[in-house]
Parts: C-alpha cells; structure tokens; sequence
C-alpha cells in the first residue's frame, strides 16, 4: 500500500491497516491515531512528529526507523521490533513494550512514564536523559544499555539484566508525590557503572554488584538485604 492511499483511506474513517507494507515510507508529522497497524512492515520508516497515540503495533517491525518526537502515548508496541530504531525524544507514556525488541535503540530523552517493558529487550540502548517513572522494566535485559542521567523514579527492574550497563548520574532517588522507590530486587548489575547515581531508599535485595563501579554512588536508606556487593581491591 501507498502512503497516499492509507492517508486516504484513514480520513475516510478507516482505521485497521494490519500487516501493511510500508518500508521505508515516508510518514513523517502525519496523524495516525488509534490506527490498526499490527504486524506491519514499518522498516526503515520515517515517522519523525507522527502522531499514534493508541496506535496498535503489536509485532510490527519499525527496525532502524526514524521515530524521533514521535507520540505513541498508550499505544500498544508488544513483542515489536524497534532494533536500531531512533526515539529520541518520543514520548512513550504508558506504553506496552512487553518482550518488544529495542537492541541498540536510541531513547535519549525520551518519555517513558508508566510504560511496560517487562521482558524487553534493551541490549546497547541508548537512554540517556530518559524519563522513565514507574516504568515497568520486570526481567527486560538492557546489559550494556547507556542510562547516565537518565530519571529512574520509582522504576521497576525487578530480576533485570543490567550487566555492564552505565547508570553513570542517573537519579533512582525515593521522592516524589508518591514517595516510590526504584525496586533492582534480584537485578544484575554486574561491572555495572553507578558512579555518583543517587541510589537513595532503592531497593536492591538480592541484587548481583559484584564488580560494579559504586564510585561516588549514593546509597542512603537503600535496601542491600542479600546483596552481593563489590569486594575490596
């Protein structure tokens, strides 16, 4: 299908596109809202500003394409494929990713509010500067994933693979209205790098630190019940 005939055919009031080939298209500031586009071919696409709020993309494959300032509040993006895909700055709140593919994605900056994650994959990503409260990221493997300064409030990264992952300055402090704290139960964090990252109030209970860079690191009030920490040189 061609982008002029989708177009058309959503102002017409239709809304299920499943399993469309649209690779490489160019749909970038475009209103897709509430559009059926599972299983759709969206490789390499250009949908920079879209709008697909509660869009469903369950298993659409958007490897490489470009997403930056894309809205996808509450659209549901489950077992997706977004390998090498770039979110900057796209907003994600409430989000279902659940067992999506974001291998080497960037994410900078972008807004994870309440999204879903569980089981993800986030090997290399790239989220730095993200927004990610009470984001649900229960078993998701982001080893080696880059999340310096990323906003980690009350996030959820119970059993997470985080090994070699960088949490340089990232902020997983208990705050906030809601007084939450970031739950790592479980994770591992194995030559993690948590250099100066405030830890305070998280949660940590059986969580794997064992050659972790805990340079700096603030871990006032965290619970380290069962932690295996960093020996002494």
């Amino acid at each position: 299908m061609h982008v002029a005939e989708l177009m058309a055919r959503y102002q017409q009031g239709e809304r299920s596109f499943p399993g469309i080939v649209l690779r490489e298209a160019e749909l970038t500031g475009v209103d897709l809202t509430a559009a059926n586009l599972t299983q759709t071919d969206l490789r390499q696409a250009r949908l920079g500003k879209t709008n697909l709020r509660r869009s469903h993309l369950q298993a659409a494959d958007l490897s490489e394409a470009l997403l930056w300032g894309t809205d996808l509040t509450g659209a549901n993006l489950a077992q997706g494929s977004l390998r090498e895909a770039d979110l900057t700055g796209a907003m994600l709140t409430q989000a279902c990713l659940d067992q999506a593919n974001l291998c080497k994605a960037i994410l900078c900056g972008a807004t994870l509010t309440a999204a879903s994650l569980v089981q993800a994959l986030l090997i290399d990503a790239d989220l730095r500067s993200s927004q990610t409260h009470q984001t649900d990221l229960a078993g998701a493997n982001l080893s080696g994933a880059n999340l310096s300064y990323a906003r980690l409030n009350a996030v959820m990264l119970r059993e997470a693979n985080l090994t070699g992952a960088q949490f340089c300055r990232a902020n997983l402090r208990r705050g906030g209205q809601d007084g939450l704290a970031a739950d790592l139960s479980g994770a591992n964090l194995r030559q993690a790098d948590l250099s100066y990252a405030d830890l305070t109030g998280v949660v940590l209970r059986g969580a794997d630190l064992r050659e972790a860079d805990l340079t700096g690191t603030i871990l006032t009030d965290a619970d380290l019940t069962g932690a295996l920490l960093p020996t002494s040189p």
